[in-house]
C-alpha cells in the first residue's frame, strides 16, 4: 500500500531530520516505527500526510507511493481524501467544539451521508463512552478519551490507512492497552495502521513489522517478534538488562536487518 524510498528531509534547508529512510506498510497490515525523541518519527508521518510544510519542511530526495502514486506534492486534503489520515501527537482534538462535533469535523471530506453514518457508527462501537458524552466539550474529557477522540475522528473519513504518532503518550498503563487493543481490531476492520510509538511493549504487540528510526535512519527492521527479542531494542526501549548470562554461558545473541546509508 505504502512505499517509502531513500527519503531525506530538512527543516529550514538546514536541519537535517530524515536521511535516507525507506519502509514500507503492506495492505491491512500494522507496521511500527520505534525511536527516541528527535529521532524522526515524527517527520515521516508529516512527510507522508502532506503537512511538512506548515513546520517549515520539505522532502529533499526520495519517493513516497500510496497504491502506486507517488504522494509528495500532494495537498493534504487531498491525501485525507485518497484514504490516508494522519492522528499527530499531543491529542489535538478541538476542546471547546463538543465530542460530537469533533467527530463531524473529522467526516467533513466525505460527502455521503450513507458513509458518514456508517463511520460514527463504527467510532460509537469502538468507544462506546464517545456515545455516552456526545454533548461534552472535548476539553473536559480525560487523557485517554481524549486519545480516544482523536483517534474517533480520524476514523470518520473512513481512512484505508491510519497514521497514529504517539497514541500512548502520557496515558496510564490501563488505558495504553485498551489504545492497544483498539489499534488490533480497527486493522481487523481492514484498515492499515502506521504507529509511531516510544512504548515498544505496546506499539511490538499490535504490530506485524517494526522499523527503528535512530537520528533520522532506519537503523533495525524486521519483525514485530524479532525486534522484541531483539538485545538492543530490549536494552534501549524495553527496559532490560541482556548483558548478564548464567555461569559458563555466553549472553544469547539476535540478528535483524541492519540498514546503512
Amino acid at each position: 500500500m505504502l512505499t517509502v524510498d531513500d527519503v531525506h528531509v530538512s527543516y529550514g534547508g538546514v536541519v537535517q531530520a530524515l536521511r535516507g529512510v525507506t519502509l514500507s506498510v503492506p495492505n491491512g497490515a500494522v507496521v511500527a516505527v520505534l525511536g527516541s525523541n528527535g529521532a524522526g518519527k515524527s517527520t515521516l508521518l508529516r512527510a507522508i500526510s502532506g503537512t511538512l510544510r506548515l513546520q517549515s519542511g520539505r522532502i529533499d530526495a526520495g519517493r513516497i507511493r500510496l497504491d502506486d502514486r507517488d504522494l509528495p506534492g500532494t495537498d493534504p486534503g487531498t491525501i485525507v481524501r485518497r484514504g490516508v489520515v494522519h492522528v499527530p501527537e499531543g491529542r489535538r482534538i478541538f476542546g471547546r467544539l463538543t465530542v460530537e462535533e469533533n467527530l463531524r469535523a473529522g467526516g467533513l471530506a466525505n460527502s455521503d451521508r450513507a458513509a458518514k453514518a456508517r463511520a460514527r457508527d463504527r467510532v460509537h462501537d469502538l468507544f462506546p463512552v464517545l456515545k455516552e458524552r456526545r454533548t461534552q466539550r472535548g476539553a473536559l474529557l480525560s487523557g485517554g478519551e481524549q486519545q480516544m477522540l482523536a483517534i474517533g475522528r480520524a476514523l470518520m473519513a473512513d481512512p484505508k490507512l491510519l497514521l497514529l504518532d504517539e497514541p500512548s503518550l502520557g496515558l496510564a498503563p490501563r488505558v495504553i492497552g485498551q489504545i492497544g487493543e483498539v489499534i488490533t481490531e480497527i486493522n481487523r476492520q481492514g484498515t492499515a495502521v502506521l504507529l509511531i510509538e516510544q512504548n515498544a511493549t505496546m506499539a511490538l504487540s499490535v504490530a506485524e513489522q517494526a522499523y527503528v528510526l535512530d537520528v533520522g535512519r532506519v537503523s533495525l527492521s524486521g519483525t514485530a517478534a524479532e525486534l522484541a527479542g531483539s538485545d538492543e531494542v530490549q536494552r534501549l526501549y524495553l527496559g532490560q538488562d541482556t548483558t548478564r548470562a548464567a555461569p559458563g554461558e555466553a549472553a544469547p545473541r539476535r540478528t535483524l536487518s541492519r540498514w546503512s546509508g
